[in-house]
């Protein structure tokens, strides 16, 4: 397979300007393109996962990649691409990010990626010497996030910030592509698709899942068909600190509201 010129820039260097040095990556999940500067059909499917200090990359379509880099603000390898074998990346805010690619210790171009403010765009500019700079925008999947970033973990309820004190011990696990497992007080296995999934050891029967943006979970919990409870899960920028604001219908018919507060382990 050949590269060259403005055909390089679009199709290998997008898949970098996804990453972020820092420990909740907004990034993190599945992109689909919407429109790019390319005279050759681009790849179309981008995903990106986060683990400890480092990103994995994962492009399909008509280019294939898949590499992790390391975010530690230094020069990090990544082999088997023709383009390019090393990648330092540099974070400029939470939403932008500059990314220079290199080929044999030269520099061969530098990519700027913004995430919009809602954190459902991706517009990533990749420039290069003798080049026009090449713009690619991508769209997050539909409800598609990745489960560990940032809400992955074992969290403890904080009691001196909830009025409810239940010692609660939650554990999230990522599942898979795109799935999760919740253990608590009931448990489930779901992905953030919408679609009902069962419970085990839970009044409801179904949950429902929503990702709102990279740090806010919608939970719907269905019992015989018929709404019973609607849960908010907001994770802080930080990552640790977790709030719960949940919704639901007793057994008796009367409506509660609580908001619980979590810490991570």
């Amino acid at each position: 397979m050949g590269f060259s010129g403005s055909i390089r820039t679009c199709a290998l260097l997008v898949s970098v300007a996804a990453l972020q040095a820092g420990a909740a990556e907004p990034r993190v999940g599945s992109w689909t393109l919407v429109s790019a500067q390319c005279s050759l059909d681009p790849p179309d499917k981008l995903t990106i996962q986060s683990s400890h200090d480092s990103v994995r990359v994962v492009m399909s379509g008509e280019t294939h990649l898949d590499f992790t880099a390391k975010m530690n603000g230094h020069d990090t390898a990544v082999p088997s691409n023709p383009a390019f074998d090393q990648v330092e990346l540099r974070r400029i805010n939470k939403r932008q990010v500059e990314v220079t690619e290199k080929k044999n210790g030269s520099v061969v171009a530098t990519i700027r990626d913004r995430l919009s403010n809602d954190e459902k765009e991706l517009t990533v500019t990749a420039v290069s010497r003798g080049h026009a700079d090449q713009i690619t925008v991508w769209t997050r999947g539909a409800g598609v996030k990745a489960a560990n970033d940032p809400f992955a973990g074992e969290w403890v309820e904080d009691l001196s910030k909830t009025r409810l004190r239940q010692g609660l011990v939650l554990k999230i696990e990522a599942d898979g592509n795109d799935g999760v497992r919740f253990s608590g007080e009931y448990s489930y296995t779901a992905h953030f698709d919408g679609k009902p999934y069962d419970l085990r050891n839970s009044r409801n029967d179904t949950v429902q899942l929503q990702l709102i943006d990279a740090h806010t979970v919608d939970a719907i919990y269905r019992r015989d068909d018929q709404v019973a409870q609607k849960d908010r899960w907001v994770v802080s920028g930080d990552g640790q600190q977790m709030t719960l604001t949940t919704t639901g219908t007793l057994a008796s018919g009367q409506r509660i509201t609580e908001k619980l507060q979590f810490k991570k382990q």
